[in-house]
């Protein structure tokens, strides 16, 4: 069982113990692949992997697993929850994990994965269209969609609209339903997304892995190119799909290049 990284704060101040969905899929094979964890968005849970990417991750050989942090999906409820509560919940599942794990996030759990990376040895990491955000960013999401984002800044749910999630492609009526399930992230966690720096640096220097669409309405190609260049690379970009790239049409083509980068590159080093 792999250990996390504790800081001064965790001794002194531990967020408190919550319950935590975390739901999995298993190889037909036991191979030598490490796992993967997935970390839903703001708003997302669990449910968002378990959809597609958790079995199709199975089916391909890698221990799968897909975790909501506290207040999403059917983990407890969390109100006032913190990203530093929201991160403790990712370290904490990842170090239960029976080895060394691999750390997926999309969207604000990115972020989350990132912070995470800064206190858990991972394998390696995978960021999916991150929302790393701070003040500039989300003045440009402000911008875009004024009626959905707007609310967040005094308190309320951070509403994205369906054409901002999904492309054209996928079903109307999976969009109305994928849609129907989003939840919310805590009042303060919405908050201090939009004030927070950039991450600290991985511990052990894991291979970082940026993915998403150029023409994601919530989180542009340059906003993209900006996160994996922080990570010594350029980002993996799939044309044509949405924000949700896990659950929309195509859904297919990253998770295939995500594992293929596992198999071949990140995990062999």
């Amino acid at each position: 069982m792999t250990t996390r990284i504790l800081r001064p704060e965790d001794w002194a101040h531990p967020p408190a113990a919550v319950r935590r969905e975390v739901l999995s899929a298993t190889p037909a094979e036991h191979g030598d692949e490490p796992p993967v964890l997935f970390v839903p968005g703001f708003g997302h849970g669990a449910w968002a992997f378990a959809e597609h990417w958790l079995e199709h991750t199975a089916d391909r050989g890698f221990p799968a697993y897909a975790m909501s942090p506290r207040g999403h999906g059917d983990s407890a409820p969390a109100p006032a929850a913190t990203l530093r509560e929201y991160v403790h919940d990712v370290t904490q599942v990842a170090a239960s994990l029976p080895r060394q794990a691999v750390l997926v996030g999309h969207g604000a759990g990115a972020l989350l994965v990132a912070m995470a990376l800064a206190r858990y040895p991972a394998r390696a990491g995978v960021l999916v269209a991150p929302v790393f955000c701070g003040i500039g960013a989300a003045f440009g999401a402000l911008v875009r969609n004024p009626v959905g984002v707007l609310p967040a800044v005094f308190g309320g749910a951070l509403r994205p609209r369906r054409g901002q999630l999904f492309s054209r492609e996928l079903p109307a009526a999976d969009a109305q339903r994928y849609a129907a399930r989003l939840g919310r992230a805590s009042a303060r966690a919405q908050r201090q997304l939009v004030r927070h720096g950039p991450p600290e640096d991985p511990v052990g220097d894991p291979p970082v892995l940026v993915l998403g669409s150029p023409d994601d309405p919530i989180v542009p190609r340059p906003a993209l190119e900006e996160v994996a260049r922080r990570y010594g690379g350029a980002p993996l970009l799939f044309p044509g799909m949405g924000h949700d790239l896990m659950l929309d049409a195509r859904w297919r083509e990253p998770v295939d290049a995500l594992l293929d980068w596992l198999a071949k590159d990140a995990t062999r080093r």
